[in-house]
């Protein structure tokens, strides 16, 4: 259930990502996530928006990627809290209604746990900056088809392409369209000299078995 929207879009925004730091690649000192893992790679595509050209092409291909994999449009739904200012930047550009969906609904006021308009029986796509398990992505999913929505599919800026992430984007029967991944990314940093060719196999494994990796 995972696309990715086209080779050449792939390799330009891995390489986009790599300029501007928003990908970080240390096989050597890897870093820590908050599950615990350790990780060769931290991915921050809120750095993009601060760099103009970058976060026009990224915004271009994400509207690109929606108009031509998802039909009857009628909203962009964006997962707070990253993918707001992306769903907001494709929103504008395609002309639509925009809403977001928070982890949770607020403890106070209207309680809301999705912003904006949303109407029932709306087609919405949802927009995410980066999917690593699909957990969360799957819950702001969940939050709109109990609004009522009906939900087309998502799309993201960069997927690190574990397995688990495509079996629970099959088991939810929802579709995800990235513009680069993980496979895209570690080519290009070889070639561009963000990491050596030497620690490609050290790569390749991480992604293998990312919860068992440098234990």
């Amino acid at each position: 259930m995972t696309k990715i929207y086209k080779d050449e879009v792939a390799k330009q925004v891995a390489a986009s990502l790599l300029e501007v730091a928003a990908v970080k690649l240390n096989p050597e000192n890897p870093f820590q996530w908050a599950s615990g893992w350790k990780s060769p790679i931290y991915c921050d595509n809120r750095l993009t928006l601060s760099f103009p050209k970058v976060r026009s092409y990224i915004a271009q291909q994400l509207s690109e990627a929606v108009k031509a994999n998802f039909t009857g449009v009628d909203a962009i739904a964006g997962v707070a809290t990253a993918g707001i200012p992306q769903g907001v930047l494709i929103a504008e550009l395609l002309g639509l209604p925009f809403i977001y969906v928070r982890d949770k609904a607020k403890g106070h006021g209207m309680t809301n746990q999705i912003e904006g308009k949303l109407t029932p029986g709306q087609k919405v796509v949802v927009v995410e900056d980066l999917v690593s398990t699909g957990g969360s992505s799957l819950k702001a999913v969940d939050a709109l088809k109990s609004a009522g929505a009906e939900v087309l599919g998502m799309v993201a800026i960069f997927t690190y392409g574990f397995p688990v992430a495509d079996d629970n984007f099959k088991n939810a029967n929802v579709s995800l369209v990235c513009l680069s991944n993980y496979d895209a990314l570690i080519p290009q940093a070889i070639e561009m000299g963000y990491v050596k060719s030497t620690e490609l196999k050290s790569l390749q494994a991480w992604r293998g078995n990312p919860a068992e990796w440098k234990k």
